[in-house]
């Protein structure tokens, strides 16, 4: 199925958020709007880009060394905004990997000014630190980098699952809180289709 108007987006996005958290919702722009809320970060994975992993020998710095958005992962990520702006995200604190798919993506969903930052970079295949990158944005997410405006981190399937132990489709949305103990804990999920 496919959601053309806002509404219809926004709509589609908060069923599949509620649901996801187990939490009906009476208000449908409520639920997609919690990505407003202070206190959650979402992670977004990359719109889709076929294939697995990047080419040998790519290049950070040159896009056509890379796997990238097809026509697909750039109209769904576009549509995301829309629904996003029509529940009222606007100048969001946006971070994303330094990948093409990911810049591309975050650049597209345009609720706010797009900054690199290098622990949302893809390790897929030993590429980067696992480790090290999932410790950085555990930090990250613990300190919410600025509490006045939602906040998006555009990455990689596998930098998401590492952190939260969920696996998401490409385009899709994991809301994310910390908790009083410290830990991650994930409050819905969104996906276009």
């Amino acid at each position: 199925m496919f959601w053309r108007s806002p509404v219809q987006i926004a709509t589609a996005l908060v069923w599949l958020a509620s649901a996801a958290a187990g939490q009906p919702s009476t208000d449908p722009a409520l639920a997609l709007a919690r990505s407003r809320d202070p206190g959650i970060v979402t992670l977004l994975r990359h719109g889709r880009a076929p294939g697995v992993g990047d080419p040998a020998g790519f290049s950070l710095g040159d896009c056509s060394t890379q796997r990238n958005l097809s026509d697909e992962g750039r109209e769904d990520a576009r549509r995301l905004g829309e629904a996003l702006r029509a529940v009222g995200v606007r100048e969001a604190d946006v971070r994303s990997s330094q990948w093409c798919r990911c810049l591309e993506t975050a650049r597209l969903i345009a609720v706010g000014p797009v900054r690199t930052a290098s622990y949302l970079n893809s390790f897929f295949a030993g590429q980067g630190d696992e480790s090290a990158s999932t410790q950085a944005l555990r930090a990250a997410v613990l300190q919410k980098l600025d509490s006045r405006r939602p906040t998006f981190f555009v990455t990689h399937q596998v930098n998401i699952t590492a952190l939260t132990g969920v696996f998401p489709a490409e385009g899709e949305a994991i809301f994310v809180r910390a908790t009083a103990a410290g830990t991650i804990e994930v409050v819905g999920r969104a996906r276009l289709r």
